[in-house]
C-alpha cells in the first residue's frame, strides 16, 4: 500500500470516529482523537507502512461521531460555536457539505478568524488538527483529506473556547524571552478549561502577552512562528515535568498554525500568530513549573549516524501519539537550525510520557 493509500485509509476509518473521547457525563474534559494527526505524521514521515498497525490498537480507544440533531442554520452558523460534544455532529455535516461546495481554501479562509478567538479549543487539539489536514491537502490528497479537514474544522468550532484576557503582541521580545516572562497560576490543578478561566485574574498576564515582539508586517510572521516553536521545544526540555503531554501543545500548536500560513491570505498571519502566542502562554501559565530540571539531569540527543530517523523509529515503536507528534515538531526544528536540543526535547518526551 503506498503512502496517499494508507493515509486514504485512515481517513475512512477515524471519520466514522468522534473527535474526542472519555469525559464527564455531559461529554466534557474528554481526550482529542488524535488518529488523524498521527496518521498524517506516520505516513509524511516514511512510516505509513505502520499506520494500520498503529490505528488497530488505537480506535478501540474511540467513540462513533455524534450523528447530527440539530443542523447548523445557514443564516448564523457561528450561534453555534461552542456547543460542545452535542453539536460536534452538526459542525461536522455543516463543514463536510461546505468543502463539497467550494474549494477548501475558500472554507478554511472563511473560517479560519471566526475560530481563531476560540484556539484553545479541545486543548489546542482544533486548531492542530486543521493544520495536519492543510499539510495533507497542500502536499497533494484528495477527497478524503477534505474531509479530513471538515472533520477538524467541527470540532474547533463545537469547542471553541476564548482565552481570557488574550492580547496581541505589541512589544520587542523574542519568543524565548517572551515565554520567560508569563506569569504562572497560583493554583495549577484542575482539568485545562478551569485553570484557563482563572488567566484573567493572574497579575501581569496581558502585559506578558504584550512583551512579544510585534510583527512590522506579514512578511515577519513565518520567522516570529518558528522562533517560538523552536523556543518552546527546547523550554519543553527543561520544563516538561511540569505537566509532559500538555505541555507538548505549547510547540505543536504554533507548528500547526505556522504550516497552515500557505493556505491562508496573508491579513490572517499576523492575527493567526497573536491567537497561538496567547494559547502558548495560556498554557504556559497553567502547566509550566517554575523550576527547570538541570543541565545535568537531561538525556543526551541520539548518538545514531542518523538522529532524525532513530528518533522517528523509536516515536513510532513506543506507539504514543503525543510523542509521534511532539517528535515530528522537533525534528522540524532541529532540520530548520541544527539544534541538538531539539532532539534532547524529542527524547525526554519519550521517556515522560512512554518510559522505556
Amino acid at each position: 500500500m503506498n503512502a496517499s493509500a494508507s493515509l486514504d485509509e485512515a481517513y475512512l476509518r477515524l471519520h466514522r470516529t468522534g473527535p474526542e473521547f472519555g469525559g464527564d457525563q455531559d461529554g466534557n474534559h474528554g481526550l482529542a482523537n488524535h488518529g488523524p494527526m498521527a496518521a498524517e505524521v506516520l505516513v509524511r514521515r516514511g512510516h505509513g507502512e505502520q499506520v494500520t498497525s498503529w490505528l488497530d490498537g488505537y480506535v478501540t480507544r474511540l467513540i462513533e461521531l455524534p450523528s447530527s440533531r440539530q443542523p447548523i442554520d445557514e443564516r448564523n452558523p457561528g450561534e453555534a460555536l461552542g456547543g460542545g460534544r452535542a453539536r460536534v455532529g452538526d459542525w461536522a455535516e455543516y463543514f463536510t457539505r461546505q468543502v463539497a461546495e467550494q474549494p477548501w481554501q475558500d472554507v478554511l479562509a472563511t473560517w479560519w478568524p471566526v475560530l481563531l478567538p476560540g484556539i484553545t479549543a479541545g486543548a489546542t487539539h482544533g486548531a492542530i488538527r486543521v493544520g495536519h489536514a492543510v499539510r495533507s491537502l497542500t502536499s497533494g490528497a484528495g477527497e478524503l483529506a477534505t474531509v479530513e479537514l471538515a472533520h477538524a474544522l467541527a470540532f474547533w468550532a463545537a469547542r471553541s473556547r476564548p482565552i481570557p484576557g488574550a492580547t496581541a503582541p505589541s512589544g520587542h521580545l523574542s519568543p524565548e524571552q517572551a515565554l520567560g516572562g508569563i506569569p504562572r497560576l497560583a493554583d495549577q490543578s484542575g482539568v485545562i478549561a478551569r485553570r484557563l478561566a482563572r488567566l484573567a485574574d493572574v497579575p501581569g498576564w496581558p502585559a506578558a502577552q504584550a512583551a512579544l515582539r510585534a510583527p512590522a508586517h506579514a512578511d515577519d510572521v513565518p520567522e516570529l512562528l518558528s522562533e517560538l516553536v523552536r523556543a518552546a521545544t527546547v523550554r519543553y526540555l527543561h520544563h516538561a515535568h511540569g505537566s509532559p503531554i500538555l505541555l507538548v501543545h505549547t510547540a505543536t500548536a504554533p507548528n500547526a498554525v505556522r504550516h497552515t500560513l500557505t493556505a491562508l491570505p496573508r491579513e490572517l498571519w499576523a492575527p493567526s500568530l497573536a491567537a497561538v502566542w496567547s494559547a502558548v502562554a495560556a498554557i504556559v501559565a497553567a502547566y509550566e513549573p517554575e523550576e527547570a530540571v538541570p543541565q545535568a539531569e537531561l538525556p543526551e540527543a541520539p548518538r545514531a549516524d542518523d538522529p532524525i530517523a532513530e528518533l522517528l523509529e523509536r516515536a513510532v515503536a513506543g506507539g504514543d501519539e503525543h510523542v509521534i507528534k511532539f517528535t515530528d515538531t522537533a525534528v522540524d526544528v532541529y532540520q530548520a537550525g541544527g539544534d541538538p536540543d531539539a532532539l534532547r526535547a524529542a527524547v525526554r518526551a519519550r521517556h515522560l510520557i512512554t518510559p522505556e
